[in-house]
């Protein structure tokens, strides 16, 4: 998978009590760009993280625990000399219908911690960034992200994770506008 990024950060929280929780699709999404080039994530110590890697794109779920993903994401990328604009992070967005991607080149974290934390630690806003949503919080955000998905949901879910692997193919290989042009609209998939 050659092209623009040379590190792709599926965000979110390590542990089984996590695992497919709605704070860690981007763990899914990374998980399925793996799969999708045959490449298998081993933990690295060094980095804190599991990385697998494919040609010379390195995708990487940091095991920092979300609010402290920049933690792996700036150590990787500055041993490894990659310039902001060439690290992608996916993560989850709350502000987003279920289902609906949004690609940006750059921008605020718009209140998402582990975002804020990769900007900190990148030291710039030009970090291209993959939301995914995840639908509204009826009650407490915490509760809401750190939820799982329910039954209904899981083929909106499933959609939305090939989607949105789709999507950084689709950039790496014509470019973030393009694939903005191509992902960024107001549909999403439905149950």
């Amino acid at each position: 998978m050659e092209g623009r990024f040379r590190l792709v950060a599926g965000l979110g929280n390590p542990g089984r009590e996590y695992a497919r929780t709605r704070h860690n699709v981007g763990f899914l999404v990374a998980d399925a760009l793996a799969r999708r080039t045959g490449s298998a994530f081993a933990h690295e110590p060094k980095w804190n993280a599991d990385v697998a890697r494919a040609g010379e794109v390195t995708f990487m779920k940091p095991m920092t625990f979300m609010n402290l993903s920049g933690e792996s994401v700036g150590d990787f990328c500055r041993f490894y000399k990659i310039e902001p604009e060439h690290a992608l992070v996916i993560l989850d967005d709350a502000a987003l219908p279920l289902g609906r991607l949004r690609l940006r080149g750059s921008g605020s974290d718009g209140g998402h911690n582990g975002l804020e934390s990769v900007l900190m630690h990148l030291g710039s806003e030009r970090v291209p960034r993959l939301r995914i949503g995840i639908g509204g919080a009826k009650d407490s955000l915490v509760g809401h992200v750190l939820g799982k998905f329910s039954a209904e949901e899981q083929s909106i879910l499933e959609q939305t994770v090939n989607r949105a692997a789709d999507a950084v193919e689709f950039a790496q290989a014509n470019g973030l506008e393009a694939a903005m042009n191509q992902f960024n609209s107001n549909e999403q998939p439905s149950s």
